[in-house]
């Protein structure tokens, strides 16, 4: 720890979000297998600690390094966490070298939280932090960091955390046919209001989140608020007082973007958010589009339903 916090300290906002997010909603189209999080299974913050691009090269391994001289081409996390999973060994995944060993991936051992340091549910004393990837690389009470030839063949990263497409089931599922997740596609929630709510006629507050994975910006947010038949763009922010523009060099690349839209309603209808990020990646239309037995990476378009109400709420 000495050795790390003697190193320069960076602060990175970043977003981190379970692969699981909104796989409440995947459930009700049919059931899947896994905790059942609403839309909330996501978190901002500013984070502070070492890159560990500099760690790396505390044992010789130079910046931009993609294989080592003995071979290494991942690095790999081990919590002091132990889980059943893992037939009561350790949590543990890995990421490429190639973007542990470069410092514009940003990723930290990081021992801060918000220039705090880091409390016991967020990892005390020393985690790590890959921004724009699924939460579950991110691991939390790290106890070693190895370099490895192939990827991290922990539960975690073999045999979960995977994209299947709607056909496989628990009975035909090959978990060695597709990689271990990694970025988070583009996601957006409405947050303002819950499914369902109850609203006064007139102008309405529509607010949530926007986020993608990879460092890729939100370029757009659309709202509609008759089911999709017309659409309005939201504003989008991110600091107090300076105007967000997807991938400006004032923007966070890694952190989630707010956004914001009022809107005129009588009468009670479904509202719609979707958004696009600087990719022009967008979100699936339908839950049905991306189910899988897993439930995770549930992207498809937020809807809440809304009864307006002249009634005392």
């Amino acid at each position: 720890m000495k050795d790390i916090r003697n190193l320069p300290k960076y602060n990175v906002t970043a977003t981190l979000q379970c692969a699981g997010n909104r796989r409440t909603a995947m459930s009700k189209t049919r059931t899947v297998k896994g905790v059942g999080w609403d839309v909330s299974a996501i978190g901002n913050a500013v984070w502070g600690g070492a890159k560990l691009a500099d760690v790396l090269e505390l044992v010789g391994i130079p910046k931009l390094t993609s294989v080592t001289q003995f071979g290494g081409k991942h690095v790999e996390f081990v919590s002091i966490d132990r889980c059943k999973e893992e037939k009561g060994g350790p949590y543990k995944a890995s990421i490429p070298l190639s973007q542990a060993a470069n410092p514009e991936a940003d990723v930290l051992l990081a021992y801060e939280m918000n220039g705090e340091p880091l409390n016991r549910d967020h990892g005390y004393p020393l985690r790590v932090i890959v921004p724009g990837v699924i939460g579950a690389r991110s691991v939390k009470w790290l106890e070693a960091i190895n370099i490895i030839e192939e990827e991290c063949q922990g539960f975690f990263m073999q045999k979960d955390y995977k994209m299947f497409p709607p056909s496989v089931n628990w009975d035909n599922i090959d978990w060695s046919t597709r990689r271990p997740q990694m970025d988070f596609p583009v996601q957006c929630v409405i947050c303002s209001l819950e499914d369902v709510s109850t609203v006064k006629p007139g102008k309405v507050k529509i607010s949530g989140y926007a986020a993608s994975g990879g460092g890729r910006g939100i370029e757009r947010v659309d709202v509609s608020v008759d089911g999709g038949k017309t659409w309005m763009e939201a504003s989008r922010s991110q600091k107090r007082g300076i105007q967000y523009i997807s991938d400006a060099a004032d923007s966070d690349k890694w952190a989630w973007v707010l956004f914001e839209v009022t809107a005129d309603i009588q009468h009670s209808t479904e509202i719609i958010a979707k958004a696009v990020d600087s990719a022009a990646n967008v979100q699936p239309e339908k839950v049905e589009d991306v189910w899988n037995l897993r439930g995770i990476l549930n992207t498809s378009w937020h809807r809440v339903k809304v009864q307006a109400s002249y009634s005392n709420l």
